[in-house]
């Protein structure tokens, strides 16, 4: 994430995903990309809905901070999750949108496929505190 270090983030590291700011570092988007391994499957061979979670909450987080003043930082709030279809296997891609910056409260809405099928395999919406560092 911008201005923090790799090194200060270990479950994105853990997990092994990137993230971005959205398409042509449009302010309030943000994607985030995990190319599916073993470590990131349930005992029945489909990704955990943790991992799911993770990479969009994140992406939200890059969302959220892309609209913000300097020297402010967020944190999620509220997410609601819904999953859609089972994935296997593949890339995911997770993408968020802020849908409305306020003065405390940013809300967004997010989604997951696997890069190929425009399919959702997930839909999201949240809100993010914003806290004044």
């Amino acid at each position: 994430m911008d201005g923090i270090p790799e090194a200060e983030f270990p479950l994105r590291t853990f997990l092994d995903f990137s993230i971005d700011g959205g398409p042509d570092g449009e302010p309030g988007t943000a994607v985030a990309v995990l190319d599916v391994d073993e470590r990131h499957l349930n005992p029945n061979g489909i990704v955990h809905g943790g991992v799911v979670f993770t990479l969009v909450d994140t992406a939200m987080g890059r969302a959220t901070l892309s609209v913000l003043d300097e020297g402010c930082i967020c944190a999620s709030i509220e997410v609601s999750v819904r999953y859609l279809r089972p994935v296997g296997g593949g890339r995911l891609v997770a993408t968020a949108t802020v849908l409305r910056a306020g003065r405390r409260i940013v809300h967004l809405e997010g989604a997951v496929h696997v890069e190929g099928d425009d399919r959702p395999a997930a839909v999201l919406q949240g809100s993010f505190a914003v806290i004044e560092a």
